[in-house]
Parts: structure tokens; sequence; C-alpha cells
């Protein structure tokens, strides 16, 4: 079977309200999320078409009273994603056990070059798609498509994982077999895998 996995709070850690609380107050933090994690603009980062500063103009115009934090946080934005313990052990059970493993993520290229070492796991897994290199994002079903047709699978010979709900619906829409995932550890997520596989 292939296994397809969102990667942000599912393979690695990605507490926004954290990272942001860590720095200021609770009435900044509170402004600079709105400005950038809750802005809608943020799906611009994802899709890789603007470029930096654009984006930092977009968050900014939400909250121009905290042009200063919200830079800062941009800046500081390696210190978000952590790796999460278990990631590697369960990509290489599931191949082991004969499965394909793919990733698909919302993910931004400056991400990417600031904190390089939380996607070392991708090395273990047989590919998959990044949004920013391909300009589309989840729940879109183009980017769906794009890694079915990449790595010639059919979505219902395949499940994905995703912590979104509207991202698993997305992939509903296309086919797949979805796992909703909530935060249960990955010995729990193997065997909810299995489960699948043996349903096909």
């Amino acid at each position: 079977m292939t296994v397809v996995f969102d990667i942000g709070a599912v393979l690695i850690d990605f507490d926004w309200d954290a990272f942001v609380g860590s720095m200021f107050d609770a009435e900044t933090a509170a402004a600079v999320t709105r400005a950038m994690w809750r802005n809608p603009d943020w799906t611009e980062l994802d899709k890789g078409i603007l470029r930096d500063e654009e984006i930092l103009r977009l968050f900014i115009a939400k909250e121009p009273r905290y042009e200063k934090e919200i830079r800062h946080t941009f800046s500081r934005l390696a210190d978000c994603p952590r790796k999460k313990e278990g990631t590697v052990r369960l990509i290489d059970r599931l191949r082991a056990a004969g499965h394909k493993v793919y990733f698909l993520s919302n993910f931004f290229e400056y991400l990417m070059h600031v904190a390089p070492d939380v996607l070392d796991f991708t090395a273990h897994m047989d590919g998959g798609i990044f949004s920013c290199f391909v300009h589309e994002i989840k729940p879109r079903p183009a980017i769906f498509n794009m890694l079915c047709e990449k790595y010639g699978f059919r979505p219902s010979d395949a499940v994905f994982i995703d912590d979104s709900e509207r991202n698993v619906e997305g992939a509903e829409a296309c086919g797949f077999r979805t796992i909703h995932y909530t935060g249960q550890d990955f010995d729990r997520l193997y065997d909810e895998i299995n489960a699948l596989s043996v349903q096909r």
C-alpha cells in the first residue's frame, strides 16, 4: 500500500502558539498570530510564488503597528519546527512492511533554508511533493493528482495522514483513504495504517 504523510504537526512538531508566546506578551503574540499564521495570506508562502519581502508586506498590512515584531518573528521561523522522536522509526517500519511512503506538504522554501535539519527524515522516504515547488496547496485536488501522477499510484490504493480536517476532506474527495492525525502515538498510527491496508 502507499502511505502519504503531511509533515507539519504530524512528522515534525510545529507549535506556533508556543513559539510566538515565548517571544512576546499575550497581546502582541495574538496580533502577530493574526498577521501571520491566522492570515489567509500565509498560503502565499506555501505556494512559493511571491518573494519573502512581498509576503512580509502582506503580513504587516494586517497589523501595521506590529511591523517590528512581525519581522522579528519571520527572522526567527527556524526556531518553530522541531524534530519529532520516532518519525524515522515509523517510516522505516512502514517501508520494511512493504509500503511505499511519501510526503505531501504545504511547506515554504524559506523554512527549508533556515531549518533544513528538521526535514532529514525525508531521506528515508520514497519521495514526495512540497507545495512551494509546484505552486499548489492542499486541499486543492491538483496537488493530490500531481503526487499520484509523479509516483504512479491510484488514490484508492493509498492512505493519506494529515492533522488538518480540511486536507483530510480534500484527500477523501480525491479518492484516498484517510487518517485524521490528532496526536496519537506512532505505534498506534502504525497499527491504524496497517488496519486500512488489510481492508483493501
